[in-house]
Parts: C-alpha cells; structure tokens; sequence
C-alpha cells in the first residue's frame, strides 16, 4: 500500500513534505541573502521565488505537498510575527520619538483604514465585507521592507524616524484592525444582530487582554526572579506563545493575535535584563518565519486567480500610491511642527510588507469559508500591491529624498564611540572625503576638540536609551570603539554588532589581548583596527604630532609608491570618494588602486620642508594628498 501511494504522489508530481520544508526553507532564506548581496528588497526575490516554483513551473503546490498542515502553520507563523511586532513596541522609546509619530498613528491609522476600505469597494470592486477586513490590513507599511530601504537611501534623521516608527507601531495595530473586522463580518454573517456582534467582540478582546497580560507578566516575573535558567529562557517563551496563542484562540476565533501581541508588548516594557537575547530570538525567528510564509503564499497563487487581476488592481493600486497614502499623511501631520518636506516625503513612500500577505492569505480562507466568495482575490491583491510599492519605493525613494534636500550621501557613516584626539583626526580625514561621521562620548570634556573641529558629536552613552532616538543610526553603517576603557570598547563593540553586522565593527586593540589568560572568545569584541596599536600607544603618537590623513593615488602614484613614501604610515581605510569605503583592520591587505584615496595613521610633516611631508614622494606625485608639499 506504502509503494502504491508513493508511486500515485510520484505521479501527480508531489515531493515529500520533508523536501517540500526543505525548499521553503532554502529559498526563503536563500531570497534574503541574495537580496542582501544585491541590495535589494528581500520580499522581491521571494516573490520571485515562490512564483516561479509554483504557478510558473509547478513544481511545489503547498496544497497538495503539505496539505492540511499549511492553514495551522500560517497562523502560528502570523502570531509570531505579531509577537515580534508587539515585542518592537517600546513605550520609552515611542516617547522620544517625532510627535509625528503619533499622529500617523492616532489620526493615521483610523483615516487610512477608512480610505483604504473606500478604495478597495469602489475601485476594486470589492464587498464591504472583505474591504473593510482588508483595509485594516492595509495600515500596515511594514517594517521589515522600510528598515533596507531606509538604509539604502540613507535619508535624513526625521523623515526616516517618521516612516521606521510609523511602521514598527502600526505593524501590530493593523493585523488587530483586520481581527475586529473580520470577528464583525462573521457575526453578521451568521445573522447576528448588533449586541451579538458588541457581546462577542467585548468578550473575546477581555479574554485576549486578560491572557496576554497574565501571560506576559508570569514570564516577565518568572525571567526577573531567576525561576527559569538563562538557556531555558527561550524555548519558555516560544512554548508559552503557542499555549496563548492556542487558547486565546480557542475562546473567541483569531483573537489569540491580540493576545500574542500583548504579551509582547508586556514584555518589551518589563525592563529585562534578558530582553537583548529575547529580541534576537524572535528576530531570528521572524526571519525565518517571514521568508517561510512568503514562498508559501506566492506558491499557493494560481493562474487563474493572478489573471482574475485586471485592469482594477492595477487603478487600485494607483489610488493607493497616489490618493490614499498622501491623503492620510497629510491630514494626520496637518498644524503639525513636520516640515512640509518630511510630509512630502513620508506621504509618497508607503512600501507594504510581508504582514500584509500573511495575514491577508490567513484571513481571506476564513472569509471563503464564511460564504464571502470575492475574498478569494485578497491574496493576489494583497501579492500585487506589495510588488509594486516595494519596487517603486525601493527605486523613487532616493531620487525623491535627494529632490527634497533630505538624502545623504551615498557613502555609509562611521560612528566613533569615545572622543579624542584620534577620533577626531580620523573623522576629519574622513569627513573631507564625505564620509558621514559622529563621535559619542558620556563625557562632553572628551568631545572638545571634535566640536571644535566642527565633527559631529552625540554627548552621551552609545549604548543608552536616549541613543536610540537621539543618534541616526540609519545614517551610519560602520562603528570604531576608540574609548580609552577596553572593556568598554568590548562591550559597545559586541552590543551593536547585531545592528551594524560583526564584519562592520571594530575596536582598538586591548591590553594583555596578546596574553592567553587575559584573550577573550571570538564572540566577544570586534576587529581590531590601526594595525593592532593599543589607545596609549596611538595617545603617544598623537602627542608626538601624527595625524590621521588621506592620499589619492593616481595611475602614476600607485600603491606601491605610496607604500615607498609612507613607510611609517599606517592604513586604517580605502575611500573611493562618493562610492565605497573599506575600513582595514589590523589583518586587511591593501588593494587600493587609482582613484583610491588611503587614509593613514602618518608622522608629523617636516618643519624643514616648507610644511611638506615626512615622506615626500620620490616618483610622481599623488593627485590630492593632505600630506603633500604646497607648490
């Protein structure tokens, strides 16, 4: 029986389900790290993906490989991610944020439901019913795809405040608009009258608050009294998720989403000391999750249902762009203190996410079952206008920044964390070759010279509250811990390496880091840069007069001299002017070519020489050098 119903799987084309998670897994984690190399937006390529493999070629049906397993595992997969969304809601945080941030939330997100579920009945052609479900999905911006585009356009500080947090609140705020929603169309469905549809709504809304309250606070209590094992804190929490989501669900349907989040929101709030590791874990799970439910959903997509997509998505879309999204920020920011320039911007970018498809896919199957046959088409709508402003923002959003004076340049910043005379020649150096920089420091007596040389400075610790609002650290893309504290520099070093990726890094070199009992593991700390030189000794040749400064090389002035000239240099980054900049640690090999400018650690220029160079070139002449000789 076993080989006969292998060989009927074989020949309706099925693969195991084990290969059919497999292949999710590989491609939805594949699509993010290509898009990552490419620099593009992640939900793109899966997209791509999930297409291609299943209406395109066939070769995965979710449906028919996994089965009955698909619904369950799109909602759990949506309660984590809105258990992550919850999670991101720091309320510290939010207070320090744009006051605009609030308006896009308390006058945006009504009035955008409101307009999106007009759009979607009177230019989609939609129900009621399912456009009021999914105009509350449509609230949602999605943080996940306005995070990359954000850091590739590298906008200024409050517009990029704006949009992040517009995103990371609204995340949760939008899947709970659909809950409210869908719970009132299922009532009214099944001919429930109006104190019906408030006793049901009421009643599941205390249950789920009330669960993901309890929830939260056992963990929270649990975590800060030592009565779970710091390697057990995790799997408590991914265990105690599913129970509150299972049970809240139970109870009133689909109201374990509010649940979930709330228990999230709890937690972000508690002030764990856990909460770093509690955070990456739902990141990573996130990741994860998002990339899954993606290729599910896009593989799960028909031919017939993508071409029932005509000629009304496609004037929906444009409405959504071009009429409702301005519309509801500009109404939400109006008598504001927001320039008119940030409104513009934040009004014409509005990039949906993966939230969006999730839960548009989990509820337009309830609405299905529900007898509401047009729900059929939200998937694809859902699909299509995720495409189309992930491809147009993720193109216009720069070119548009740059039209309004509010994009950097094209260079990722560098964050010093620790003033002094280092870091500010270093900053100089590469301040004058656009390179965006800050130098933090608690101690504002540490940060005198770098104000006056007119370097940006943030007085205050790096790793603090205040930091996360008062620093833009979309801006930067590379950190430098140069304090005078190697415990410090570690800790800043190994905090913030999630944020800016360990490759991005780096550290001045530790005391005793030589000596086996004082090495830490390869976890802790970043690279070391300035060929290993340790704060005092870069302190000593600081007051020995060396400065930090470039040179250009040009097809006559190649690596080769410079290294000739400059013997006592030492490297600490390439800098193709307006392009890239490659910092070097104390292990990088220099590959500089023309073009290229070399910033170095150099000895004092000669007194003797007319204010030239130490090291005056013996054979050509560098195009732009700090260093060189004045005519």
């Amino acid at each position: 029986m076993a080989v006969d119903a292998g060989s009927a799987a074989a020949v309706a084309g099925a693969i195991p389900p084990v290969m059919a998670f497999a292949l999710v897994g590989a491609l939805g984690v594949g699509a993010q790290w290509l898009a990552w190399r490419l620099r593009m937006p992640a939900i793109v390529l899966m997209l791509a993906a999930g297409l291609i493999i299943g209406p395109g070629l066939g070769l995965f049906d979710p449906a028919r490989d996994i089965g009955p397993l698909m619904g369950p595992m799109i909602s759990i997969a949506v309660a984590i991610i809105l258990f992550e969304g919850g999670m991101s809601l720091n309320l510290h945080t939010l207070r320090e944020a744009a006051g605009g941030v609030k308006r896009l939330v308390f006058v945006g997100a009504p009035l955008g439901w409101l307009t999106s579920a007009l759009a979607l009945h009177y230019v989609a052609g939609l129900g009621w019913a399912s456009s009021t479900v999914f105009g509350g999905i449509m609230i949602v911006t999605g943080p996940t795809v306005i995070a990359p585009l954000l850091r590739q356009a590298r906008l200024a500080k409050r517009p990029a405040q704006l949009l992040q947090w517009e995103a990371i609140v609204n995340d949760p705020i939008g899947a709970l608009a659909a809950v409210l929603a869908f719970e009132v169309v299922l009532i009214w469905a099944a001919g429930g009258t109006a104190m019906d549809t408030v006793w049901t709504m009421a009643r599941g809304i205390a249950v789920a608050s009330a669960m993901g309250l309890v929830a939260g606070w056992l963990l929270a209590e649990g975590f800060r009294r030592g009565r779970v094992p710091e390697y057990m804190k995790v799997p408590v929490l991914f265990a105690a998720l599913l129970l509150v989501f299972a049970l809240s669900d139970h109870v009133l349907h689909e109201s374990g989403l509010l649940a979930v989040t709330i228990m999230g929101f709890y937690i972000a709030n508690a002030g764990l000391p856990s909460y770093a590791e509690l955070r990456r874990f739902k990141e990573h799970a996130t990741i994860l999750l998002v990339s899954g439910v993606f290729i599910l959903l896009a593989a799960s997509m028909s031919l017939e249902r993508l071409a029932d997509l005509g000629w009304s998505t496609v004037a929906f879309i444009i409405v959504v762009i071009g009429v409702v999204r301005p519309m509801t920020v500009m109404v939400s920011l109006a008598f504001s203190d927001v320039p008119m320039r940030d409104r513009l911007l934040v009004a014409f970018t509005g990039p949906r996410g993966v939230v969006l498809v999730a839960v548009a896919g989990l509820f337009s199957e309830r609405l299905v079952a529900a007898g509401i046959e047009d729900a059929t088409i939200l998937t694809p709508l859902a699909f299509a206008l995720v495409a189309a402003t992930v491809v147009l923002h993720g193109f216009s959003l720069r070119p548009l920044g740059r039209v309004l004076g509010l994009a950097g340049g094209d260079m990722p910043g560098v964050i010093f964390a620790g003033g002094s005379q280092f870091a500010t020649s270093f900053a100089e150096a590469l301040r004058k070759l656009d390179v965006p920089v800050l130098i933090t420091d608690p101690n504002r007596a540490r940060l005198r010279s770098a104000r006056e040389a007119g370097v940006p400075i943030y007085v205050g610790d790096i790793l603090s509250h205040g930091a996360e609002s008062g620093v833009d650290f979309i801006s930067f893309g590379r950190l430098i811990a140069t304090s005078d504290n190697d415990a410090y520099n570690t800790l800043v070093a190994t905090d913030l390496a999630p944020e800016f990726d360990r490759a991005n890094v780096f550290q001045l070199k530790r005391a005793k880091q030589d000596h086996q009992r004082h090495a830490l593991p390869a976890t802790l700390g970043g690279r070391v840069i300035c060929d290993g030189l340790r704060y005092l000794e870069i302190a000593q040749r600081m007051a020995q007069d060396w400065s930090v400064r470039s040179t250009e090389l040009s097809v006559e002035y190649d690596l080769e001299q410079w290294r000739l000239n400059n013997p006592d240099s030492i490297p600490l980054a390439e800098v193709v002017k307006g392009k890239s900049m490659r910092l070097l640690d104390a292990e990088a090999k220099l590959r500089a070519s023309a073009g290229t400018q070399i910033v170095a650690l150099s000895p004092p220029r000669q007194a003797g020489n007319g204010g030239g160079d130490a090291t005056k070139p013996k054979v050509g002449a560098p195009t732009k050098d700090d260093s060189a000789p004045p005519d």
